[in-house]
């Protein structure tokens, strides 16, 4: 297991890089210049060319260039000491993100600081709702099938996988204006609350956000965690436990739910994406200055700086992910084994 651990996280460093490649050069084919967003269409060639320069625009992209002939096929090879790329790779690996095109000039480290708390906290909320919504009426379907719980709730997890989040969001928002008066505390007040400094506060900013979020996963966690724990629940292991005389929460819980639980982890693993995307929306809707919002605003300014490190930060997290799923499994399963 420990080799296995070493080679995945050996094989996170070309990934990371061919992730922040991929991100450099698309980057470039979307029409568009921070430096004009910034500035304006009013501002003189000598102002741009002067904001391009203290931004590092005018480097060359790659630490590599290729020259071509007028027959489109390369003839030479340039290698640039001094270049975006290159130069901000060489800082990210001290620790140094690099500053936003857009906003200042602002350091983008300190941005993270204050806003990935936000977006953790989201998460790890979403995950524990939808846990709650979804495991325990999942494993509830499985041991009554056929009942009309067991309808609705199949029923309720089609509406909700139907659902876009963000429509949702609209609508909690509307109706708690139009019926309630109620809007999210962060309207008013876009500081950050922590949960510690005034729980209810931060409960009030972040649980709704959070059951957005969760309703759709929920749903799919239903649906897996019935159809997994009626195949459990078909083994010969269980049906020997019925025939020793075990209660029914012991079959289930200590016997059944275990081994339905491995696919169940498989699928929160890769809500990690899910989440991440979700978040940039949500985020945005209920006005919560984390890292998704902080995503949209600096692709909407092609913040190139911003918008590297976030891709790098959200590729981290997604493969970590992964790699805490492959463990999970080691720990669920004895009979799995990497070698």
């Amino acid at each position: 297991m420990r080799d296995y651990i070493i080679r995945r996280l050996l094989l996170l460093v070309p990934i990371m890089i061919g992730v922040t490649l991929l991100t450099f050069g698309l980057f470039r084919v979307i029409p568009g210049d921070a430096v004009i967003l910034r500035c304006g269409f009013g501002c003189s060639p000598e102002v741009l060319e002067n904001l391009r320069h203290r931004a590092g625009l005018d480097k060359p992209g790659m630490p590599i260039s290729i020259g071509f002939d007028y027959q489109v096929v390369p003839t030479s090879l340039h290698f640039n000491r001094h270049s975006q790329y290159g130069d901000w790779i060489l800082d990210v690996s001290h620790g140094d993100f690099g500053r936003s095109l857009s906003e200042g000039e602002l350091a983008v480290g300190p941005q993270l600081n204050h806003r990935l708390p936000i977006t953790i906290e989201l998460g790890i909320m979403t995950i524990i709702f939808a846990l709650l919504l979804g495991v325990p009426v999942g494993i509830y379907s499985a041991i009554r099938p056929g009942t009309p719980l067991d309808w609705l709730a199949r029923f309720t997890s089609v509406v909700w996988l139907s659902v876009p989040s963000f429509y949702l969001a609209i609508l909690i928002i509307d109706f708690g204006l139009q019926w309630f008066g109620w809007a999210p505390p962060q309207f008013s007040n876009k500081t950050f609350v922590p949960f510690f400094d005034d729980p209810l506060t931060n409960l009030e900013e972040f649980f709704f956000p959070a059951l957005v979020l969760a309703v759709g996963i929920a749903a799919f966690l239903m649906r897996l965690t019935r159809s997994a724990m009626l195949e459990v629940m078909r083994n010969d292991y269980i049906r020997t436990a019925w025939a020793k005389g075990l209660r029914e929460r012991a079959v289930v819980w200590r016997h059944a739910l275990k081994n339905a639980l491995i696919p169940l982890t498989t699928v929160l693993g890769l809500q990690v994406g899910a989440l991440l995307g979700g978040a940039v929306i949500i985020e945005s809707v209920f006005n919560l200055n984390g890292v998704g919002k902080y995503a949209l605003e600096a692709i909407i300014r092609r913040d190139i700086p911003v918008v590297q490190t976030l891709t790098l930060l959200f590729a981290l997290a997604h493969v970590t992910a992964n790699l805490s799923v492959d463990v999970a499994y080691a720990w669920l399963d004895p009979r799995i084994h990497y070698n």
